[in-house]
């Protein structure tokens, strides 16, 4: 079946509108139809009016017979009640009856047992007289039917208009939820579908389009960066290779060889930068596991790494981008803290699902407060304290790293001295994916000169 539906937010939000007060007034004519409360009441006062004119207009000798055959009684007016307020049927007895009596009528209602009407119309005759009222005009004069059933209106209405309002809100959760998965370096683009809103549609396809745009150049940079490394560690092997046959006995070609090193290694930093780990599936790890297998080598070369790691913690991983962060830490804090350090890792269960924590605290002079804030941003060293040597990526790549992890890094100097740095890494993954489509895209090629 073919269902018509508006094709922008501006359509769909005004048929929702529509639909809400259509669907509250079928309901209030509804209650109408089914409660004809007001209209009895008019008309039951409209013959308690006749009935006083009959009594007033027969003779005097006839007027008792009148009262009894209709159920009137003379009341004093000290025996007369206060009457009671009973909107909306009170008002309606007392415009009617001043209406057909005078409109120095007064009128009492009394709904206690028996409930009964008072009526004192000077214009006919000075006394006040009681006329019984009957149960089914006095349905209605319970007020909370009435406010139950305009409330139970009120009610429904606010539950359709709450099922259309998230119909319309759910594109936009869809987007939220991509553009963090986007962030955290998943290839992702929204699905643009018939039934989508033109406004939404829009919205896909820009964002869409924006993602192709910053993977392309993404991929174009990394390209470009693996053919300068390649370009440039050609002529460094082969001076490498003239140092070696020259010999290496003295201490200028000691400290060529340190330099190209040096050059190579930020050569390494850089393209480990750029290649943070994206590509690279996820899979539950053990991390105590893998935590023990970066530390081993640095073991066998004489480190004195103490571990203390609490066994049977998983968590969804890129292993290899996680080992890259691990060593990265430990080599930062090998080069700038000796070669003792102290590595934990333990669950927190402060978060609903619980994250891992990771530390690592080595023995050096640690980092200025000052320089903490913006240790993380490439190309920036906190060596003042510590010195050392380096392009200023390793942190930048571990922060990297772990965000691609939705997880959290933290720097601190420890009081008893050194730097501790802590990672907290969720146990699951928090982010609900909707309905997507992956869609890598091929990188251009690029051609390097000479």
């Amino acid at each position: 079946m073919v269902v018509w539906y508006p094709r922008s937010f501006f359509g769909r939000l005004l048929g929702m509108v529509l639909l809400a007060v259509l669907f509250s007034k079928a309901l209030t004519l509804i209650y109408l139809l089914l409660n004809d409360d007001v209209l009895v009441d008019r008309q039951y006062s409209h013959g308690a009016a006749l009935t006083l004119r009959a009594y007033w207009a027969a003779p005097a000798s006839e007027q008792q017979g009148v009262a009894e055959a209709a159920g009137l009684q003379l009341v004093r007016e000290h025996h007369v009640p206060e009457g009671e307020r009973q909107w909306p049927y009170s008002d309606i007895f007392i415009e009617q009856m001043k209406a057909e009596l005078g409109e120095d009528t007064r009128v009492r209602i009394s709904v206690q047992t028996p409930p009964s009407l008072y009526v004192n119309a000077p214009s006919l005759g000075p006394d006040w007289i009681r006329i019984p009222l009957y149960p089914h005009p006095l349905r209605g004069q319970r007020l909370w039917n009435l406010f139950g059933w305009f409330l139970g209106i009120g009610v429904l209405s606010t539950a359709a208009a709450w099922l259309f309002v998230r119909q319309f809100s759910a594109p936009l959760k869809r987007l939220v939820i991509v553009a963090r998965q986007f962030g955290e370096g998943r290839s992702v683009r929204l699905p643009v579908e018939a039934d989508t809103a033109s406004e939404m549609a829009e919205v896909y396809h820009a964002f869409n389009q924006m993602t192709d745009n910053i993977e392309q150049s993404n991929r174009e940079r990394e390209l470009m960066l693996a053919g300068i490394s390649h370009d440039l560690r050609t002529p460094l092997t082969r001076m490498r290779l003239a140092l070696a046959l020259l010999g290496e006995e003295s201490e200028l070609a000691r400290d060529m060889v340190h330099d190209i090193e040096d050059m190579d290694a930020i050569l390494e930093q850089f393209l480990a930068f750029i290649r943070d780990g994206r590509d690279e599936a996820s899979q539950v790890c053990d991390l105590s596991a893998l935590v023990r297998e970066v530390v081993q080598p640095y073991h066998q070369q004489g480190y004195d790494i103490g571990l203390q790691l609490q066994d049977g913690i998983t968590a969804p991983l890129r292993r290899l981008s996680f080992k890259r962060m691990l060593v990265n830490l430990i080599e930062n804090a090998i080069r700038y803290g000796g070669s003792r350090m102290h590595i934990t890792l333990v669950v927190d269960h402060q978060d609903s699902s619980g994250q891992a924590v990771l530390t690592v605290r080595d023995t050096g002079p640690g980092i200025a407060s000052s320089d903490l804030s913006g240790i993380f941003n490439p190309f920036i060293r906190g060596d003042q304290a510590r010195g050392g040597q380096g392009a200023g990526l390793g942190l930048a790549i571990v922060e990297r790293i772990i965000r691609l992890h939705a997880g959290h890094i933290e720097l601190r100097n420890h009081p008893a001295g050194g730097l501790e740095v802590q990672v907290s890494l969720p146990l699951e993954n928090r982010q609900q994916r909707p309905k997507l489509r992956y869609k890598p895209k091929p990188a251009k090629k690029w051609k390097r000169n000479g």
